[in-house]
């Protein structure tokens, strides 16, 4: 059974702060300063770039994605890291396109994340008039699974409001009419039990600076089921994915398997920095880390409720329903969260009037969750938001 307080004390969290933002970024890893320092001062300084042979920088795209596939039930050697998650989600449809040819239809819901309609809609628009996006209301998706669609691209769970998909009921109505999947999972990974595996999913994608708790920037993910992994051709043909980058040939050839999907060089660095997260996350299951994320959202759901009558539960009640994450709508929500901040109380903020807070077992305790709505129902039933310095917005809400 694990034991959450040891997990708690291998991330650096700041005095007078309870954390309810590892949805969009997760604290640190103590020992990541120290690894990330030995490999510069160890390997980059002294072993210039004999490193990438001296110390296995090349292999560290393939075998931090195993680890994370432990994560989401992908078979070993499926998954690979690197590049950013807008990069692997066009990556992932323009193989599944490919792989679907004589269908033209893209089919997504409106909770998707923003970033992954526009890389459809761009890639679609330049392949030309005859491809559609159609993207529905999450509650419509199943209905609207026609055979007609060549892809269903969507994210597990809702960044807004946490609502999950059915991964597995979904993938099964899709390959019934012959549709490919595609799923990402930024708000899944480290969050929920995933089983790629097992759903049959045909290709996946994910970051790893929220729950998986990699730093900013942190490197992206892609999973391909072994079904499609030997024949998807990577539209971004990139040097790394070459079946021999050294050999300098002019022509392309992918490479065996999942390493046809590395694109650019690895971000040793930052790869570095993820591998102390995953020490940690090798300290426990996602079965276990479930378990105790529903049990602190109920818990928040109910204090939150309870004090604070002026908020809107924005994500679903029960837990089997949602993620790892609880919203709330309230008209001066960014007002609102800007005080919480003040206070020490770190969620985040999505327009038009979302309140959103994330729980993470592996640094959130019940007791948290007790001193957070303390402070939420003092700062929303005292008005204490209602100044100006709050209303002020920068770049990142």
């Amino acid at each position: 059974m694990t034991d959450f307080a040891t997990t708690r004390a291998r991330f650096h969290l700041p005095e007078g702060v309870i954390y309810l933002d590892g949805n969009s970024l997760g604290p640190m890893p103590l020992a990541a300063p120290g690894h990330v320092s030995a490999m510069m001062q160890g390997e980059w300084a002294e072993m210039l770039i004999t490193g990438w042979n001296k110390a296995g920088w090349m292999e560290l795209a393939t075998g931090i994605g195993n680890r994370v596939g432990r994560l989401i039930g992908a078979e070993p050697g499926h998954v690979v890291m690197g590049d950013t998650l807008s990069i692997k989600v066009y990556q992932a449809l323009a193989s599944a396109l490919e792989l679907n040819p004589g269908r033209k239809v893209v089919l997504s819901d409106n909770g998707n994340f923003p970033s992954d309609l526009y890389i459809a809609d761009g890639l679609l628009k330049s392949l030309g008039t005859e491809y559609e996006l159609r993207v529905v209301s999450p509650e419509d998706v199943a209905e609207n699974i026609t055979d007609d669609l060549a892809v269903m691209m969507l994210t597990e769970v809702d960044y807004r409001t946490g609502r999950k998909h059915d991964m597995a009921a979904l993938t099964k109505a899709a390959h019934a009419k012959g549709v490919i999947t595609i799923w990402d999972l930024a708000h899944s990974a480290g969050a929920i039990p995933v089983d790629l595996a097992g759903c049959k999913a045909d290709f996946a994608v994910g970051c790893s600076y929220k729950y998986l708790n990699g730093g900013p920037g942190a490197p992206a993910f892609i999973y391909v089921n072994p079904k499609w992994v030997d024949q998807a051709r990577p539209a971004l043909s990139g040097w790394l994915g070459h079946e021999a980058p050294f050999a300098f040939d002019l022509d392309y050839r992918p490479g065996a398997g999942i390493e046809r999907m590395r694109v650019g060089t690895p971000p040793v660095i930052a790869l570095k920095a993820l591998e102390t997260a995953l020490d940690i996350w090798d300290m426990t299951s996602m079965a276990e880390v479930r378990s105790a994320s529903i049990a602190l959202c109920d818990q928040f759901i109910a204090g939150v409720e309870a004090a604070c009558p002026q908020l809107t539960l924005h994500s679903p009640r029960n837990g089997a329903d949602r993620g790892s994450q609880v919203s709330f709508r309230f008209d001066d929500g960014f007002a609102a969260v800007q005080a919480l901040i003040a206070r020490g109380v770190i969620g985040d903020f999505r327009a038009p009037d979302v309140m959103r807070f994330g729980f993470t077992p592996l640094y959130v305790s019940p007791g948290d969750v007790a001193a957070a709505v303390d402070i939420i129902a003092d700062v929303i039933s005292n008005r204490l938001y209602d100044r100006p310095e709050y209303r002020l917005k920068g770049r990142v809400t």
